[in-house]
């Protein structure tokens, strides 16, 4: 099973590993095309007006900016992605009080789609930086190029594996599966949720850590807490289960 997780907004600034490791990440037969995007950034983070890095960051606060210009993506120190992020959604995963046997498991099979630096395992240590979703570097669309560089080979790397999106819509932008794969949508009195949704997805790829499903079997028999499912669409190769949420807890 392979896990397709979004990566947040809000980052820890905790570092734990050294630095950048490009032939660490995921493909490292891409990390040229990699490398090629982050340079493209830490060129455009030290050339660039305060206008334009307060619309590259998503920011206003000028001494943040000031800050974040310093940022050197190759030399700075690292930390693991799944606790770079610190988001809804990862605070509701709660990765830290996993077992060490289900850390090993996200480390290894969840593949977050992080907006600077493309698709990378959970383990992979990334240093901490600012990039509004979405955004582009000048005319540089670095969604569209990762899905133009990457896409065949996740096709290849999640060819026979249970593939679960537990992605925002946007990072679709960034690659959809060629196979078979499920998602989740959450419904509270009938109506599509979204700031809860990052925690249920959360909740949802804990779960599935600690169930590591290996199949729809297996997969359909988890019970969700608080989720009840309502229907089961399937559209082409995505099979994607419509949840009533009840209660949010922690």
């Amino acid at each position: 099973m392979k896990i397709l997780f979004s990566p947040s907004e809000s980052k820890s600034l905790e570092n734990s590993c050294n630095s950048l490791e490009l032939d660490t990440f995921l493909f490292d037969n891409l990390m040229h095309k990699r490398e090629q995007v982050i340079k493209h950034y830490q060129y455009f983070i030290n050339n660039s007006t305060q206008d334009k890095l307060q619309k590259l960051f998503g920011i206003k606060d000028k001494n943040l900016i000031k800050t974040l210009k310093g940022i050197n993506i190759f030399k700075d120190s690292t930390q693991k992605a799944i606790l770079r992020y610190n988001g809804v959604g990862y605070s509701y995963l709660c990765y830290d009080s996993l077992d060490h046997k289900n850390k090993k498991f996200l480390d290894n099979n969840m593949i977050i789609f992080s907006n600077l630096f493309g698709p990378i395992l959970a383990k992979t240590c990334i240093p901490y930086y600012k990039l509004k979703q979405g955004e582009k570097i000048e005319d540089f669309s670095l969604e569209k190029f990762y899905k133009r560089e990457f896409s065949s080979s996740l096709d290849r790397y999640l060819k026979d594996e249970l593939i679960i999106d537990l992605r925002a819509n946007f990072y679709e932008k960034f690659y959809l599966p060629g196979t078979r794969y499920y998602t989740f949508k959450f419904l509270k009195n009938g109506k599509v949720i979204s700031h809860w949704a990052k925690a249920f997805r959360g909740k949802i790829a804990r779960e599935l850590a600690i169930y590591q499903p290996q199949n729809e079997d297996e997969l359909m028999q988890i019970e969700f807490n608080n989720l009840k499912i309502k229907e089961i669409k399937e559209i082409k190769n995505k099979k994607e289960f419509i949840f009533e949420i009840g209660g949010i807890d922690g």
